[in-house]
């Protein structure tokens, strides 16, 4: 049975038993602080778990993409080792929003595998919660009577809370778990061991395929449990491992999920997957390679396909990291020296772009991305190797310092696997448990930034908030539902506040959210200095807790900023669709800042944007501006319905069943956030730097509104200024022209005179050497500038031999030194300009370097050139 059948399957049968089908969520995450990355299929539907939101139906079923390599959920480094474990992976589920529980859940559960995948009863075993005395849970016998109907009860396995009670983090909606395990192995292992001891014990062929999540409580800040009011069904089941299951194989990796990319490896590397081999076998180090590159290339294709690029922060360099694992397994183990990564995006496209259309429309987008990144990092990886030999250089003993590694990998990107590897080949060893120290302080900072406690919810008031109101209003009389205090490193004491309606727009969609205040009937202000929005609670972040919780308040949203950003906001509608109009209608978004003061715009386009197109582009959206075109809102229109209206939807975003479409003009976009009623209300339109940030992603950074008016004024300002130091000349570019040339004549006369008189100053000089130890030493002040002194010294060193020379000079009261040693010298006395300049350069209270045999310093401390000088001479001892 193939992959894609098999996946259909699973949707078909839910169907029949009255599930809804819903699209996979994007695999990044863009809405949900709390999280990076989809790590679990229960992630889109975690506002209906928690009560925040009523789903159109209780039973919806789909297969979510999730990628899990950062936080609780981190399968990275085992990844490639054994054949199970993946960072990309699909999660198939069926969910039951308060409406059918355990019963349903384990029957259709069974059903599925046994009756309509056919797979063999007597190869599962299924798990069910043992309960926890310090919890005081009981065993879950209810889900262990469901079971004993179902299978004989010596294949009931008890589980211990660790592996059969799941729980949505540190708070939040839990429950006991049913788990059900297959066993892959021979019938003759089979004789020897039973699959009940190996279950949950990491054998790569007794694994887990399925999880029944039974949601039953909530787990409190303080770690009690209550129950839950209603009662839901989660149940994931790893796509990878039911196709291995169904296909016969005894490897993630030997199923079709996989096989097409392995042998495109294969290919491209002139390489031998071998299946059976061990990762400690020679030939074993080259199929871990091939898994790998085969895992993350999906995991990093369909990142970059819901809009998240390779980058130095947050989800981003969790992207990065993953490609550059997979780079350096196939640099090492493959001898791939080259690109050839992008090479299989190629095929992946082909292999599942029918369950997942947005890997062949972001496909040129992907394969780019990719190459780029490959390229950059196999120059990290060369010049890593330069820096690595010079730590072997200066390593005193076998052992290479832990804290020397660790500097290579922190600033470097230089993998420590592979400074290991390095080591042992040239016979040293490296200190394993100095780079631990330092990597572990690393971990200790980030986390200590970035911790947060928060408390539990406290309920004032009963019942589900009206939502945003702020489209039609920008003040509200509102009554705190609920509240709770958060701690955190960075921002210290805050409180977030949930009413039952408000005008304060949450963050989403590049927008930043709105700002204000509360007035409290006591005449207090309370500021709000944020707004976000988390399961479908739009959360109002305050220093301070209002007096009178209980009574009407009225919530004033920061009229100047939120003009500002809705300015901002619509001119990225605008200017999008100049690009598209301009450059072409391969151009889409790619990401948004919208910010009061600026905006931010990311688009795919292949070439720099030349100063022509800009021209075009302001103009085009200025056009728009003067033509005063009005709103066009609809907020409930459906997803469909606006397409076909010629609405554009943004990849890597998640559309519900209806969406808000905004027009001005021909411009039509889904988007949620705030704009001017009137595109005349943005004034006008500015464009302050183009550039590029990925391989086929650009980037626009704009102004209108009151920034725009500001830097008009302040270029007014400059243009007055220049005037005025021209002598208010009529032409101030041509006057300015006129200076450059005569500036450039100038400066030609000067370097003739400086060489000239640096000649004379060479014939002064060479009788002012002495011999020390056979070398012919100089150390002088001179009155000349950087490329003077260098044009001296060659050529001195041109015309005496084995000469040392040392040159101080002051210009624009800095201080600058300088070495030059015949190149003999330095092979021969191992001297080196550079380490020379580096500590004379303290004397100048500045620092340099350069190559062995010439090297410059510069410093603040022109007084020191003299001390500098007269200390040469040591290097000669």
């Amino acid at each position: 049975m193939k992959s894609q059948e098999i996946r259909n399957q699973f949707l078909e049968f839910f169907k029949s038993k009255k599930h809804d089908i819903v699209s996979s969520a994007p695999m990044v995450i863009k809405d949900d602080p709390t999280l990076m990355f989809t790590n679990a299929g229960m992630n889109q539907f975690k506002e209906f778990f928690l009560g925040n939101s009523i789903p159109k139906n209780n039973r919806v079923t789909d297969t979510q993409k999730c990628l899990r390599v950062s936080g609780k959920h981190n399968d990275l480094e085992e990844v490639g080792m054994d054949t199970y474990h993946h960072t990309m992976f699909e999660m198939l589920g069926n969910w039951s929003f308060g409406d059918y529980f355990k019963k349903e859940a384990i029957h259709w559960a069974w059903e599925l595998l046994t009756e309509v995948y056919g797979v063999d009863k007597d190869i599962l075993y299924v798990s069910v919660f043992e309960g926890a005395k310090d919890e005081n849970l009981e065993m879950d016998k209810e889900a262990y009577d469901l079971w004993k109907a179902i299978v004989p009860e010596d294949r009931i396995i008890m589980g211990n809370k660790k592996d059969n009670f799941w729980e949505m983090g540190d708070q939040g909606p839990c429950g006991p778990c049913s788990e059900i395990h297959v066993d892959l192995r021979s019938e003759e292992e089979k004789t020897k061991k039973s699959g009940k001891d190996l279950v949950n014990q990491d054998h790569p062929l007794v694994v887990e395929i399925w999880n029944l999540v039974f949601m039953q409580f909530n787990r409190k800040a303080n770690g009690s449990l209550e129950k839950l009011p209603a009662q839901h069904v989660d149940t994931g089941m790893g796509f990878e491992r039911l196709c291995m299951v169904l296909q016969g194989v005894k490897s993630n990796y030997d199923t079709d999920v996989f096989t097409p990319l392995i042998r495109e490896i294969e290919t491209i590397t002139n390489s031998t997957y071998n299946k059976n081999s061990l990762p400690t076998n020679p030939d074993g180090k080259v199929s871990v390679a091939i898994r790998v590159i085969a895992d993350h290339v999906r995991a990093v294709s369909f990142s970059i396909a819901d809009g998240q690029l390779p980058s130095n922060t947050g989800a981003g360099y969790v992207i990065r990291r993953i490609l550059r694992r997979a780079i350096r397994y196939g640099f090492t183990f493959l001898d791939t020296k080259e690109p050839f990564i992008y090479k299989l995006v190629e095929t992946l496209t082909k292999q599942m772009s029918i369950a997942f259309p947005e890997l062949k429309a972001q496909k040129a987008i992907i394969t780019n991305v990719i190459k780029e990144e490959e390229q950059s990092f196999l120059r990290t990886l060369d010049q890593g190797l330069v820096l690595l030999e010079n730590i072997i250089k200066n390593t005193q003993g076998n052992t290479v310092s832990g804290e020397k590694a660790f500097e290579l990998y922190d600033t470097f990107g230089f993998p420590i696997d592979l400074t290991a590897l390095i080591l042992g080949e040239q016979g040293y060893e490296l200190d394993e448990k100095g780079f631990e120290i330092q990597l572990q302080k690393q971990k200790d900072r980030s986390r200590a930034a970035s911790q947060v406690s928060a408390g539990d919810w406290k309920v004032l008031k009963e019942g589900s908030s009206e939502g945003f109101v702020g489209y039609d209003h920008l003040t509200a009389d509102v009554k705190i539902m609920q509240y709770r205090k958060v701690d955190s490193k960075k921002d210290g004491e805050l409180y977030q506040l949930v009413f039952d309606k408000t005008p304060f727009y949450p963050e989403g969609g590049g927008q930043v959210g709105d700002k204000g205040y509360l007035e409290v009937p006591n005449g207090d202000v309370v500021y709000i200095i944020d707004t976000k929005k988390e399961n479908n609670l739009i959360i109002h972040f305050t220093k301070n807790l209002p007096k009178q919780i209980n009574e009407t308040l009225k919530a004033v949203v920061d009229l100047k900023q939120r003009s500002r950003s809705a300015s901002n906001h619509t001119a990225t509608h605008l200017m999008h669709q100049a690009l598209r109009t301009i450059l072409g209608t391969h151009v889409e978004q790619k990401g948004s800042m919208v910010h009061s003061g600026s905006l931010r715009f990311d688009f795919s386009h292949f070439a720099k944007v030349s100063p022509e197109e800009l021209k075009e582009i302001e103009d085009f959206v200025n056009a728009r501006i003067q033509e005063q075109l009005p709103l066009e809102e609809q907020r409930n229109i459906s997803y469909n319905q606006a397409v076909a209206e010629g609405a554009i939807a943004l990849f890597g975003e998640k559309y519900g069943d209806t969406v808000r479409a905004i027009r001005f003009g021909e411009s039509m976009e889904l988007c949620g956030g705030t704009h001017v009623r009137n595109t005349g209300d943005i004034w006008h339109f500015k464009i302050i730097s183009e550039s590029a940030i990925a391989a086929g992603i650009r980037r626009i950074e704009a102004i209108t509104y009151d920034a725009a008016k500001e830097y008009f004024t302040v270029q007014s300002e400059a243009y007055n200024n220049v005037k005025a130091v021209l002598k208010n000349v009529n032409d101030p570019v041509k006057a300015i022209t006129s200076l450059q040339e005569e500036n450039t004549h100038l400066k030609k006369q000067i370097e003739a005179l400086l060489k000239d008189k640096a000649k004379n100053l060479k014939g002064e000089l060479k009788s002012e050497f002495q011999e020390i130890n056979g070398i012919n030493f100089l150390a002088k002040k001179v009155d000349l500038d950087a490329a003077g002194i260098k044009d001296l010294s060659f050529e001195i060193g041109g015309e005496i031999d084995n000469v040392f020379i040392v040159f101080g000079a002051e210009q624009n009261e800095k201080a600058l030194l300088s070495c030059y040693i015949s190149k003999n010298l330095v092979e021969a006395k191992k001297i080196n300009a550079g380490q020379v300049v580096r500590e004379l350069g303290k004397y100048i209270q500045g620092g340099g370097g350069g190559q062995p045999f010439f090297a410059t310093a510069g410093g603040k401390n022109p007084k020191g050139i003299e001390e500098a000088l007269e200390n040469a001479k040591q290097y000669l001892k």
